[in-house]
C-alpha cells in the first residue's frame, strides 16, 4: 500500500469546526483502510518494494499502510480521551490556533486531509487524491501526514488540487530545540504515554508507534524544505509549546 487511504466527504462548515467557518463548503479526508465499501478510484497495482519506517521498525512500503490502519482500529474508540490525557487539553489549542490562520470567508473550497467531519464518505488516497486541479481554496492536515508512506508525494498532490493562490496548512509533531525541555519530553513520552495508552485504551504497542512516529518525522527546518521543493512558495512555519508541534504554511501561487 503506497499510503493510508483516505475517506472524503462533503459538510457545510458550521458543523463540528468553528462559527467562522459558518458558510464555506468544507471537503475532509478521513483515514480507511481495507475492506471498505466504497473506493473514489483505484489504486496502483505496481507498489514499491523498497522499505520504509514503521516508527523505530523498518517494513516494506506495502506492509506500512497495513500496520498505521491497525493503530488506529485499535485506539479509535479512546482517540479523543488519549489525545485530551496525553497533551493535558493543549492539542485543543493548536488546533483553534490552525483555524485562526486559515481564516476562511463564505464560499471558500476546503479539503481537510486525514480528518473526521461530514456526513458522507468516499474513498480516497493521500498519495492520489480523486479530485480535479486547481479545485481548492484551502488544503489543511493535521495530525495525518506524518503516517504517509511518500511524504513528497502527498505534498505534490497537495499542490495540484490547489487553486493558484491557494493555501497550505499542516499541523505535525515537530522537533523541540530546548534541550531540557527535549528530554523532559523524551522521558514524558517513552515512559508515560505507552503506560496511559495501555491504561487508557488498552493498547501499549500503538501508542509506542505514535511517540516512534514523532521522533521520525523531519524537523521544522527539513519539512519546510520539503513543502517548498513540492511547488509552494512564501513556505512559513510557527513552532507551539517549544517546538512539540509547529504549522507550516505554503502558497501555489
Amino acid at each position: 500500500m503506497a499510503a493510508p487511504r483516505s475517506c472524503a466527504l462533503w459538510s457545510y462548515c458550521g458543523r463540528g469546526w468553528s462559527w467562522a467557518m459558518r458558510g464555506c463548503q468544507l471537503l475532509g479526508l478521513r483515514s480507511s483502510w481495507p475492506g471498505a465499501p466504497l473506493s473514489a478510484r483505484l489504486l496502483s497495482q505496481e507498489k514499491r518494494a523498497t522499505e520504509t519506517h514503521f516508527g523505530f521498525e523498518t517494513v516494506s512500503e506495502e506492509e506500512k499502510g497495513g500496520k498505521v490502519y491497525q493503530v488506529f482500529e485499535s485506539v479509535a474508540k479512546k482517540y479523543d480521551v488519549m489525545n485530551d490525557m496525553m497533551s493535558l487539553g493543549i492539542h485543543r489549542v493548536w488546533k483553534d490556533l490552525l483555524l485562526w490562520k486559515m481564516r476562511p470567508l463564505p464560499g471558500t473550497q476546503l479539503l481537510d486531509v486525514a480528518g473526521g467531519t461530514g456526513l458522507a464518505w468516499v474513498l480516497g488516497d493521500a498519495e492520489e487524491l480523486p479530485f480535479d486541479d486547481d479545485k481548492f481554496d484551502i488544503y489543511t492536515i493535521a495530525f495525518g501526514i506524518r503516517n504517509v508512506t511518500h511524504i513528497d508525494q502527498a505534498l505534490q498532490e497537495a499542490h495540484r488540487v490547489l487553486k493558484p493562490g491557494g493555501r497550505f496548512l499542516c499541523l505535525e509533531f515537530s522537533q523541540v530545540n530546548n534541550p531540557l525541555i527535549s528530554r523532559l519530553y523524551d522521558l514524558y513520552s517513552f515512559q508515560v504515554i505507552p503506560v496511559l495508552g495501555e491504561v487508557i485504551a488498552g493498547d501499549w504497542k500503538s501508542y509506542q508507534y505514535l511517540v516512534e512516529s514523532i521522533r521520525r518525522f523531519p524537523s521544522q527546518e527539513e519539512f519546510k524544505e520539503m513543502i517548498e521543493d513540492a511547488g509552494f512558495h512564501k513556505v512559513t512555519y510557527e513552532s507551539l509549546t517549544s517546538g512539540i508541534v509547529a504549522i507550516h504554511s505554503g502558497f501555489k501561487l
